[in-house]
């Protein structure tokens, strides 16, 4: 029933923008959450952060934000509620730590959020990897890069997959295994090919790379779409099969183990049938970091995919978490405010999130060790009316420790 609830009001509101044309105060609203707004003296070490460079990653989000005409949707709302506050950031020049640290306080409420029941989120990373690749195939460059095929890997096919799989029928999208084994040879299709298919995997999953071709150019790629088919975790599979322990579970270890046992490596690649298409980026200059799903370039540490169906991009996070930074042994603390400029398959929840590390191996070795659970507090714009929330449902209380 508070399902049906939630949603009758959504349509009422999104009704009520069609008819009359303009946003209404409806309060925010995300099914199977929990929502408690708090203050920001409630956020450990926000006095702490370099609240400049937050705001400069938000104002980036902010130009697409003012550029891009309001859409009639269940969340139109909140996103006319960011185009306001951007609206006011355009005005402030150059700000100092205390000139922005005030702006967030000033234009937005934080909000603790979690999934129903639970009382932390969720913490991975991710990076932009670096990798030899070459225009043509050649006999030690095999694996293929794709281009999006017509037909074959578009949001309407993912949609209809999804509806399939409800009334218990098949996907219609072709899998991995399909297009590993030449479903897509002969097309045209191919960007460039890689010498490792673990690469290309990992390329998949990450959403971006550099290439360094043969010739001695660099390539940039990034994420276009994909052929709409569920993502699985390979990290998962290798924990369920007893090959890597949970607590040992890293992209270093997933690789080694891909590198010593390539046939394995081979089959347990393909349960994941998702399978993602590129396009190649011109135009940026070979230091700059790739541009994330909201069409704005990266910022290291200060981006976040989040899942798209939920969130809004440019809403603003802070995020407190121990996360194994400078070591794996040694958990540094992570109190800091993030932008959501990203998503990914595998990101789905409320409180879930990939943080941005850069390019590179090292910063490969940094995300790939990320598996932590952390608190998520959204900033809520204050026109979004966070402190009028329908029956909010306040997190659980701590359990008390044995």
């Amino acid at each position: 029933m508070a399902k049906l609830r939630v949603t009758a009001i959504l349509i009422a509101a999104s009704l009520a923008v069609i008819l009359y044309g303009r946003a209404i105060a409806e309060p925010l609203q995300i099914p199977d959450t929990m929502l408690a707004p708090v203050t920001f003296g409630a956020l450990e070490g926000w006095a702490g952060d370099d609240h400049v460079a937050a705001l400069k990653t938000f104002r980036n989000s902010c130009q697409p934000i003012l550029r891009k005409k309001a859409r009639v949707l269940m969340t139109r709302h909140f996103e006319e509620a960011l185009r306001q506050v951007c609206e006011r950031l355009a005005k402030l020049e150059s700000p100092n730590e205390e000139a922005a640290r005030r702006f967030f306080e000033e234009n937005f409420r934080p909000v603790r959020i979690a999934r129903l029941g639970e009382e932390n989120g969720f913490l991975t990373g991710y990076y932009e990897p670096e990798v030899e690749g070459s225009r043509t195939e050649k006999s030690d460059f095999k694996a293929p890069i794709y281009w999006q095929p017509a037909g074959v890997a578009t949001k309407l096919r993912a949609f209809a997959n999804k509806v399939r799989q409800r009334i218990g029928l098949r996907a219609v999208s072709l899998d991995r295994a399909a297009i590993e084994d030449g479903a897509l040879k002969g097309r045209a299709l191919e960007i460039c090919w890689l010498k490792d298919p673990v690469d290309a995997f990992f390329i998949q999953i990450q959403g971006s790379a550099r290439v360094r071709l043969d010739d001695g150019k660099l390539l940039r790629i990034n994420y276009d779409t994909s052929n709409g088919l569920p993502y699985t975790p390979v990290g998962r599979i290798l924990i369920e099969r007893g090959i890597i322990p949970r607590e040992q579970m890293s992209m270093d270890a997933i690789r080694t183990y891909f590198a010593e046992e390539p046939e394995d490596a081979r089959e347990i690649m393909r349960l994941n049938k998702s399978y993602a298409f590129f396009r190649e980026v011109t135009g940026l200059s070979p230091d700059a970091e790739p541009a994330g799903a909201q069409g704005i370039s990266l910022v290291r540490e200060r981006s976040i995919a989040v899942d798209k169906g939920i969130h809004v991009y440019g809403t603003p996070f802070w995020i407190e978490a121990d996360l194994p930074i400078a070591s794996e042994r040694h958990p540094t603390p992570w109190r800091r405010l993030m932008v959501a400029q990203d998503t990914g398959g595998a990101i789905i929840g409320p409180a879930r999130a990939d943080i941005y590390f850069g390019p590179g191996i090292d910063a490969g070795t940094v995300s790939g060790r990320i598996r932590h659970s952390g608190k998520f507090y959204m900033l809520v714009p204050n026109e979004a009316d966070p402190s009028k929330l329908i029956d909010p449902v306040p997190l659980p209380v701590p359990r008390p420790q044995p």
